[in-house]
């Protein structure tokens, strides 16, 4: 069946503007007024039933039609899968650390690690976690407390320690063969994913690097704490274990997580750190914790799709397009589309989804070799997601501070996705990660004709 036509509108875009700027405009003006915890004031599904209360007042169609829109939305699959690792990650996160997987851990850590390697290494591991589970979410759910932990007890700095706890993630979650921008990547662009990743590897390990090289230099904190031994349990940090082993050899997510709940379950009621009914508490807890996240991603699920079907994210297709004079113009432009919507719909993985077929057009228009634009598509998204301050990653980031540290905080000191633009930038320019490529010619598909 033909896809309608949508035609391109700026009006599109305003329920997206309302909700960007009323959470982030209410976040600033608090802070200005020195309001304690600024940006948690007003909550931010609050800020995003405003732009979809737009949307409803400005679209054109019955009500009936746009609320069919957004249930659409709401329910798209990434949307829904998306939810439930909050859900899991949450439950798993909050019963690890109820039977001192977390404490274990940081204690484990800093035994072992020498302080000015505890920046660098947590970047390593949490690009390991996330590589292994696909997902950044989980990555910095499992990492993140011990991160925290980590910085008080070793006297480093809280929002350049969280930094490298995203840096890591987002490396893994790019790169992830099961990550659902990995998989939406490769499908939309008819590549297959060890292409994609052999172009990928290439763009982002300069970065990677270096920025293991920032973090070891400047991640030193100011006064070395003395060395001693700290009480730890290697039983109760086997959860963590388990979510990376089994994880590595390519186990579904969700069972990984599952299984990581049950086995910190098992561990808790075994050390006596608590029954049945407790864990179960301590599991609801963790679906608990995660209900902003998960209304946020929801709501704004339903909202891009409304955005989407007005011609908001055509209008900012259409604009970018006239720019576009040749193929690396037409790779810098794929990276802006879908960097500019992982903005707007803060959801790498819809933003990838939305401008796919686009990307695909572009590449038989521009001769860009659709391997090429997989590895973009994923690489911007995931730079974009792992900036912007409202994004599921950085709430829930910052969120395991305690208030102690904004996403304002944080972003100055996120040099892996700097230095990740910086290389896919110069990748387009002087192709040096195409050499993995083999050139073959391109089939086109029937339905990819023109733009």
């Amino acid at each position: 069946m033909k896809e309608e036509k949508i035609k391109g509108s700026f009006k599109g875009l305003v329920p997206f503007f309302i909700f960007i700027g009323i959470y982030l405009g209410s976040g600033l003006i608090l802070q200005s007024q020195g309001v304690e915890l600024a940006f948690y004031q007003l909550p931010a599904p609050i800020a995003a039933f405003a732009g979809i209360v737009t949307a409803f007042i400005l679209f054109k169609g019955t009500i009936n039609e746009k609320f069919s829109t957004f249930v659409k939305g709401c329910g798209h699959q990434d949307i829904i899968i998306m939810c439930i690792i909050y859900l899991l990650a949450g439950a798993f996160a909050g019963v690890s650390k109820a039977m001192g997987g977390v404490d274990s851990t940081v204690n484990l850590g800093l035994t072992y690690i020498p302080a000015q390697y505890i920046a660098a290494g947590l970047f390593i591991i949490a690009g390991f976690i996330s590589t292994a589970t696909g997902t950044s979410v989980g990555a910095i759910v499992a990492i993140a407390p011990i991160a925290v932990g980590l910085a008080e007890k070793g006297g480093l700095s809280l929002p350049l320690v969280l930094s490298a706890v995203m840096g890591g993630a987002m490396f893994g979650d790019n790169l992830s063969i099961i990550s659902d921008t990995t998989i939406a990547a490769t499908r939309t662009q008819g590549v297959e994913m060890k292409d994609k990743f052999r172009v990928n590897i290439l763009i982002t390990a300069p970065a990677a690097i270096l920025t293991i090289i920032l973090l070891v230099v400047f991640g030193r904190p100011e006064i070395l704490p003395e060395v001693q031994n700290y009480d730890f349990n290697l039983i109760k940090i086997l959860p963590y274990v388990f979510v990376l082993a089994f994880s590595l050899i390519g186990m579904n997510v969700f069972v990984v997580l599952t299984g990581g709940i049950a086995l910190s379950g098992i561990i808790g009621a075994v050390y006596g750190d608590f029954t049945l009914l407790t864990f179960s508490k301590e599991v609801y807890n963790g679906f608990v914790g995660m209900n902003e996240i998960f209304l946020l991603s929801f709501l704004t699920g339903g909202l891009a799709a409304m955005v989407t079907k007005a011609g908001g994210i055509q209008w900012l297709l259409e604009k970018i397009q006239k720019s576009i004079k040749g193929p690396k113009t037409a790779q810098l432009g794929i990276g802006a589309l879908v960097g500019l919507t992982d903005m707007a719909v803060a959801n790498n993985t819809v933003a990838i989804i939305i401008n796919g077929s686009i990307a695909k057009k572009l590449c038989r228009k521009y001769d860009v070799d659709p391997r090429k634009s997989a590895a973009i598509l994923d690489i911007f998204s995931c730079i974009a997601q792992g900036f912007i301050p409202y994004g599921a990653q950085m709430l829930i980031l910052v969120g395991f501070a305690g208030g102690k540290v904004t996403p304002l905080e944080v972003m100055p000191l996120l040099w892996y996705q700097q230095l990740l633009i910086a290389s896919v930038i110069i990748s387009i320019h002087i192709p040096f990660a195409d050499g993995l490529m083999r050139k073959k010619p391109w089939v086109w598909e029937a339905e990819v004709e023109g733009i």
